[in-house]
């Protein structure tokens, strides 16, 4: 783990999302000229089952679509085998995979569906 979480804390780029006065989990959010990017999704582990993963890539799509993209990137270590199959069922295909860092890496991509108005 190379980034600087205190940097992308201070950028505004970390979201949690908490359970009472816990941190259940966080996404870590990117926008570039390049397009969206979900750079980190993290879940504690005592919170892991309870959907609370989903809710995270759900928000962080809708912030992709806020901010005007069409389409959200992420990736992930090839052994994570469990993650994979959850973004593939919400629709993240795969685009690349490649040895970065040190890490066999999965790129996905998912196309956003433009957001419905709710009444």
């Amino acid at each position: 783990m190379l980034a600087d979480y205190e940097q992308a804390v201070a950028d505004g780029s970390v979201y949690v999302a908490a359970h009472g006065a816990a941190i259940a989990g966080l996404v870590v959010l990117s926008d570039s000229d390049a397009g969206f990017m979900l750079n980190n999704l993290a879940v504690a582990p005592d919170c892991q089952g309870q959907v609370i993963g989903r809710l995270l890539i759900e928000f962080a799509e809708n912030q992709a679509r806020a901010r005007g993209h069409d389409h959200i990137a992420l990736y992930t270590n090839e052994r994570m085998t469990e993650n994979i199959a959850l973004y593939g069922q919400l629709g993240y295909v795969e685009v690349a995979r490649r040895c970065e860092a040190g890490y066999r890496r999965i790129h996905m991509v998912k196309t956003l569906r433009p957001s419905r108005a709710r009444c």
